[in-house]
């Protein structure tokens, strides 16, 4: 199975991962797992004033320090996960990477870093459900 895992370092990711590696049977080293997490943008102006190079080395450390103890954590149980970072609004481009990337399978957690934004589920959890035509789903 092709299976999007969407992170953001949050304490629902952590309890996403711990779901995947205790259901083996179903999240076993046998599937293509995808790690995949969003930097927002730096503003238009602050991007001018540092430039291109400068802003996605930005982008690029940001992500990396999301992913780096994910990628080691899914190691220890055997798992190899290709890692993608893109820049934007979280849940469309979660849905849009999903789309586009045919995965069978988005797992998240239900809320994120902005949790306080929407009390019953995360903000961005609402938009990757409004725009995805994949299955998704969610560790609370």
């Amino acid at each position: 199975m092709k299976i999007l895992l969407a992170v953001d370092g949050s304490a629902y990711t952590k309890k996403m991962l711990a779901y995947l590696t205790t259901h083996e049977e179903m999240f076993g080293s046998n599937n293509d797992l995808t790690l995949f997490t969003v930097q927002l943008p730096l503003p238009a102006r602050a991007r001018a004033a540092v430039g291109a190079d400068v802003a996605n080395s930005y982008y690029a450390e940001e992500a990396e320090k999301v992913t780096a103890p994910v990628v080691k954590f899914l190691k220890r149980h055997g798992m190899e996960p290709k890692v993608v970072h893109k820049v934007g609004t979280a849940g469309e481009q979660i849905a849009k990477a999903a789309n586009a990337g045919k995965f069978d399978l988005v797992v998240m957690g239900s809320h994120g870093h902005s949790a306080l934004g929407n009390l019953v589920m995360g903000s961005v959890t609402t938009q990757v459900l409004a725009h995805c035509e994949v299955p998704v789903l969610l560790v609370r």
